[in-house]
């Protein structure tokens, strides 16, 4: 991208010139640099544990986990698997879909894809998780929430992120998106056995961040974010309310600190960020990914 960067202001403030940018772009046409400007430097850990909890709950949907339990890779390199998806989703979200390695990204994950029979529908669903989980994130985690013409540009980044994956059948609008994964969740997300192992594969992946003997609050803490269609799914318990209270009260202090004081980079960028899986540095884009 050629576009401007922006500075933050004694090293921890807000630069309003980003918004300022993003209220003056088209949310269609200007839609991969809106996304480029709220993940990067608007939103940058809310959008990557947003995404994180979207992607653990797809593993909800019987359909994806069957396919996800098959392959093994959650049971044999769940890291691994954690880190290659998220470095090219991050890639495309940082750089778009049209050149240089945001491109290569996301051809990169179409044939990862096109490797298996995945039906479009599962596609849809996880595509619409990408939408809806990072807009209800800000509402209630982030520091501000997306504004109305913010979510606009998301939803149709995403829509154009679907469109270059060969999807079909995309909902037009939010609204109908919603009441097509409604459904499907209804039909999906029920109690199933690879779901349950799938998920439970993430939680050790998560599990193995931390201290030995923190990892036991990794479930529990993880139970209080997602929701309840994944618990059921995955044969979790519903989490005490007084550590739910605790949890997603902690955030929201976050959010309040962060209102005013911020310290992560500005821009926070894949390439200033340390990926367990790869210690030596982040490989040739061709090179991530199972096989590779």
């Amino acid at each position: 991208m050629n576009e401007p960067t922006y500075r933050r202001p004694l090293g921890f403030l807000h630069n309003r010139r980003v918004r300022d940018e993003i209220a003056s772009l088209d949310a269609q046409a200007d839609c991969q640099r809106i996304v480029h400007l709220l993940s990067c430097y608007e939103f940058p850990f809310d959008t990557t544990r947003a995404l994180e909890v979207a992607l653990f709950h797809t593993y909800g949907s019987a359909s994806v986990a069957s396919l996800l339990d098959r392959t093994g890779q959650f049971q044999r390199h769940g890291q691994k698997r954690y880190d290659d998806t998220s470095m090219l989703i991050e890639l495309f979200m940082e750089q778009g879909w049209e050149h240089g390695e945001g491109a290569e990204a996301l051809a990169r994950m179409n044939s990862i894809h096109g490797r298996f029979r995945i039906p479009n529908d599962d596609f849809l669903f996880v595509l619409w998780t990408f939408i809806d989980f990072p807009i209800r994130w800000m509402d209630e985690f982030g520091w501000r929430a997306f504004t109305p013409h913010e979510r606009q540009a998301w939803f149709h980044y995403w829509v154009g992120i679907g469109q270059r994956m060969g999807l079909s059948d995309i909902p037009a609008t939010r609204e109908a998106f919603d009441a097509f994964v409604e459904t499907y969740e209804q039909r999906e997300m029920v109690p199933n056995e690879p779901s349950a192992r799938v998920a439970r594969a993430t939680v050790a992946v998560m599990e193995g961040w931390l201290p030995r003997p923190l990892r036991p609050l990794v479930l529990p803490v993880a139970t209080c974010l997602v929701r309840p269609r994944l618990r059921t799914a995955a044969g979790f318990a519903q989490p005490p309310g007084w550590l739910r209270a605790a949890v997603r009260g902690a955030l929201k202090l976050r959010a309040g600190v962060k209102r005013f004081v911020s310290v992560e980079r500005y821009p926070t960028l894949l390439a200033g960020k340390f990926v367990r899986s790869y210690p030596q540095g982040r490989p040739e884009v061709g090179r991530i990914g199972p096989g590779a």
